[in-house]
């Protein structure tokens, strides 16, 4: 069983940022792989960023080149920083992890970008 936790959500102007914390239960290291995904309102759930074990991460088109997944392995956290956000950027944000082919998130931190 993995547990993640998030943090830092908030509201933020268009054009700000923010960065969202995981703290992950187990060994990062040895997750299959770790992520971010969000819900907007009436919206269906949508992943947008992905770091599996030992490869490049990968971002959905709509974040591509605003957002950043990054990781500190010996504190066992996950980031994802969150530039020139937009208001169609508003969602719950939920960390990821994939550990055996089990998924597992969290109970999501809240972002919400005004105009």
């Amino acid at each position: 069983q993995v547990q993640l936790v998030e943090s830092g959500g908030g509201t933020v102007q268009a054009g700000g940022s923010l960065r969202l914390s995981c703290t992950v239960s187990q060994d990062i290291s040895r997750l299959t792989s770790v992520g971010w995904y969000r819900r907007a309102p009436g919206k269906q759930r949508e992943l947008i960023a992905i770091l599996a074990n030992g490869q490049s991460p990968d971002y959905s088109y709509a974040v591509q080149g605003r957002f950043t997944i990054s990781t500190d392995d010996v504190k066992n956290m996950v980031f994802l920083q969150m530039n020139n956000l937009k208001p169609d950027d508003t969602a719950v944000y939920y960390c990821n992890a994939v550990q055996r082919n089990h998924n597992y998130r969290g109970q999501g931190t809240q972002v919400t970008v005004s105009s």
